[in-house]
């Protein structure tokens, strides 16, 4: 039999009327609350990430293979549409998805707007999953290796600008040389995808109308774009791929393209650390005065559990196992509490956010098993450590001196 937590367990069952009672209601609850915001803070800072990275991906794919170039550019020089490399790269497992793409730098006219925007070329390789899942009018269109589609997709944003609307007809005009060439579009959808700097400057549309404004033959392109199953590895893979494809071309990472953005997703992480810093001192400081007071109260039980012959280590097991009881319902209670609210929020979007600012209308919930179990651990570890520092005063209590306490 388990002497200590038989005595725990007692002691747990008797404090109810106690005056340690309320103290050890308080350490419940903080503890809750504690490891809830963290929960919560974490999974909105993945969620918003995430997020981030979806749209900015579903724009230009995880790794982008085009020609060397001096400096960035949305009219890039052409290269071969079949490439040795791509069945390499196909058949990677980490790879989900390769697809063609060209883009044009042109200006689009509108009864009295202009605005100046890049025409993405897609083929019939192109992947609509992104585009699809952000429509708000009408529908994506059809490309085929045979014929020349005239429909576009434009942005919410560009659509508000130049007051245009679905089905409406859509002028651009491009410089080619020394030339000024047109073209006219018809628009079959508008789609929103929150991340302005994009949407303001992306139409998306046929690879053969590129091809044919920059002189180009039906098997040339502006490059291709990579798609990778796991966002983690693109700085790996994006090495990967640049040893696949040859010393004529470079293969550059969305992080690499973008690298403001994220940037700036990686300054979040620290704003999460100040937060989960301040959470963990002011739940500590409620544990350790908690344990104080439960130590204080049975200072008469010490001094006899001490005077029969029990270890300083023993009853000091005895109040861990009893702080170990608060921390689990504590964490009990904080995990209902985090995952009623992150469900309530990724079903009914409560929490609101300015789309101009953060990119997207709803507070974002990533709920990820492992980021789950990183804090649970870590919460359940670090209160037990805690535990430790109040139960060494029991070695300082005398027996006599405790029973005469009493």
């Amino acid at each position: 039999m388990n002497t200590e937590l038989f005595l725990a367990k007692r002691l747990v069952s008797r404090s109810k009327g106690n005056f340690s009672f309320t103290f050890v209601i308080i350490a419940i609850t903080s503890i809750a609350l504690g490891l809830s915001i963290m929960f919560i803070a974490v999974a909105i800072l993945t969620g918003f990430k995430n997020e981030i990275r979806e749209k900015v991906t579903g724009f230009c794919g995880h790794i982008q293979i085009t020609r060397f170039a001096e400096n960035n550019t949305f009219e890039p020089r052409p290269i071969a549409k079949n490439q040795s490399f791509l069945r390499v790269l196909k058949s990677n497992k980490e790879i989900s998805h390769v697809q063609v793409f060209a883009t044009k730098a042109g200006i689009i006219k509108a009864k009295d707007h202009i605005q100046g925007v890049i025409l993405k070329g897609v083929g019939s390789d192109f992947d609509w999953r992104f585009f699809k899942s952000k429509m708000i009018l009408g529908r994506t269109f059809s490309v085929n290796d045979s014929s020349r589609c005239d429909e576009v997709i434009i942005s919410r944003k560009t659509a508000d600008i130049l007051d245009l609307h679905l089905n409406d007809d859509l002028r651009m005009f491009f410089i080619s040389g020394n030339n000024t060439l047109g073209r006219k579009f018809k628009i079959c959808g508008i789609f929103d995808t929150g991340l302005e700097e994009f949407d303001k400057l992306y139409v998306i549309g046929d690879i053969h109308h590129l091809q044919k404004l920059n002189n180009w033959t039906s098997g040339e392109v502006g490059g291709f774009e990579v798609f990778l199953k796991d966002f983690n590895a693109i700085d790996r893979m994006g090495v990967y791929v640049y040893h696949q494809i040859g010393f004529s071309l470079d293969a550059s990472t969305i992080r690499m393209l973008y690298q403001q953005i994220f940037d700036w997703l990686d300054l979040q992480d620290i704003n999460v650390l100040i937060i989960l810093i301040l959470v963990l001192l002011v739940s500590s400081t409620t544990i350790v005065s908690t344990l104080l007071i439960l130590i204080l109260e049975r200072t008469n039980m010490i001094g006899i559990l001490k005077s029969l012959g029990m270890r300083n280590n023993g009853i000091r097991q005895v109040f861990l196992y009893h702080g170990l009881y608060i921390t689990g319902w504590g964490m009990l209670f904080g995990n209902g509490l985090a995952l009623s609210l992150c469900y309530l929020q990724m079903k009914f979007g409560i929490v609101k956010l300015s789309e101009e600012t953060y990119y997207m209308s709803v507070i974002p919930i990533n709920l990820d098993i492992f980021n789950i179990l990183i804090i649970n651990a870590g919460t359940l570890i670090l209160c037990y450590l805690i535990f430790v520092i109040p139960s060494f005063v029991i070695s300082r209590i005398m027996p006599l001196k405790a029973i005469r306490f009493s």
